[in-house]
């Protein structure tokens, strides 16, 4: 898994400099006065098929005539606030579900706070049995005051190479189709949301769960095979 790691910051950090490059280039035309379909053009001519696709919606502003009547806006209707959710699972089925507050802050303390309602949920639904978590490596994952909760509630992790999504069976197994679930519907209240979160996951089978896992083994496989590179499917 070393190579995973070394490939997989190398991969992540191409792709994040050639998209910095392309947005400043998009800014600094801007600033020449450039049009958006001006620019795209430019930026298609040298980048080819690698050129960023977001100017899109840009450019179908030039696409109006001046005399044309404005474009009409259909009213926004009040709708449930965006909610953070952390959820922990296993192949048996959920062990532990957090709806964090608008506008928390995920730092080491709320983090270890978390840890420890895990292992007072594991205590009560899986009577206390050993469990290796994985944990992606954000700040609050890795900080010393995680590291030293971990020990102390004796749950191990397992080693997880950083930006690595495409390993992490939540990232690729249990939120897009929770997603898929979720799209289109609409809820008033932030209650609402979490209600329907609550029923979907109380809805899917141990097997539901045992899959996803098999699919992450898979992915620890191809990854391997592969000398770390990402695992797209």
């Amino acid at each position: 898994m070393c190579a995973a790691i070394s490939v997989g910051e190398k991969m992540a950090s191409a792709r994040n400099d050639h998209l910095m490059k392309q947005r400043s280039v998009i800014e600094f035309l801007t600033a020449e006065g450039c049009s958006t379909v001006a620019i795209h053009k430019r930026m298609k001519d040298v980048y080819g098929d690698a050129c960023l696709t977001e100017e899109s919606k840009m450019q179908s502003m030039q696409y109006r005539h001046k005399n044309s009547p404005a474009p009409k806006k259909f009213k926004v209707v009040a709708s449930a606030r965006k909610v953070l959710l952390k959820i922990f699972w296993d192949m048996e089925g959920i062990v532990h579900i957090e709806f964090l507050e608008q506008g928390t802050t995920i730092n080491s303390e709320r983090y270890v706070s978390t840890l420890r309602a895990l292992k007072g949920r594991l205590r009560r639904v899986r009577q206390d049995k050993v469990k290796e978590g994985q944990h992606d490596k954000a700040r609050p994952h890795t900080s010393r005051q995680t590291q030293c909760a971990l020990q102390q509630l004796k749950l191990p992790a397992i080693p997880h190479p950083p930006y690595s999504p495409d390993l992490a069976p939540s990232d690729f197994f249990l939120f897009p189709l929770l997603k898929k679930h979720l799209k289109g519907n609409h809820y008033e209240t932030d209650a609402e949301v979490e209600a329907d979160v609550r029923s979907w996951c109380r809805s899917q089978t141990p097997e539901f769960f045992a899959d996803g896992m098999r699919k992450l083994v898979q992915r620890w496989r191809l990854c391997i095979e592969r000398d770390g590179d990402y695992v797209e499917k």
